[in-house]
């Protein structure tokens, strides 16, 4: 059972925050403001390969929003929802979660609302961290997809 102190409990609640402002920002934002997220020195793995510091992160993304912008049916419809958050605390500044992250997305679909079907289900595993701001940010991010839906 976890047991957290007064200064823990809120700690949880800012994270939980934190991961769904990251949700919220790669769904409505497209990555644009990831920077704000992250920390200068992140450890951050998608799509297979690892990249190292912010300005690798912001990279990433702002090419995957061009690369989605430039397909037949611009960028799809995606949504991230977040379920099981779990939070153990290495330090007053630093804590590792883990969370489930049920991915939506009209990828290779027609865009509408005549599907609902996740496009994948990955365990993810993050290391956070309160930065000199007092601000808790993302300083690693990895993940394993345990489902996925492959377009036929």
């Amino acid at each position: 059972m976890a047991r957290f102190t007064a200064e823990q409990a809120h700690a949880v609640v800012e994270i939980q925050q934190l991961i769904n402002d990251w949700g919220y920002e790669l769904d409505v934002s497209e990555g644009k403001n990831i920077a704000d997220l992250v920390t200068e020195d992140c450890a951050y793995t998608v799509r297979g390969e690892p990249r190292k510091g912010r300005a690798a992160v912001v990279k990433f993304y702002a090419d995957r929003l061009a690369q989605l912008s430039s397909a037949p049916g611009g960028v799809p419809v995606q949504r991230h929802a977040l379920s099981n958050l779990r939070v153990s605390f290495r330090s007053a500044s630093e804590a590792s979660i883990t969370f489930g992250l049920t991915y939506f997305s009209t990828f290779g679909m027609k865009t509408g609302t005549e599907h609902a079907d996740p496009a994948a289900f990955a365990d993810v595993r993050m290391n956070v961290r309160r930065d000199a701001d007092g601000h808790w940010r993302i300083a690693s991010f990895d993940s394993n997809q345990a489902f996925r839906r492959v377009i036929k």
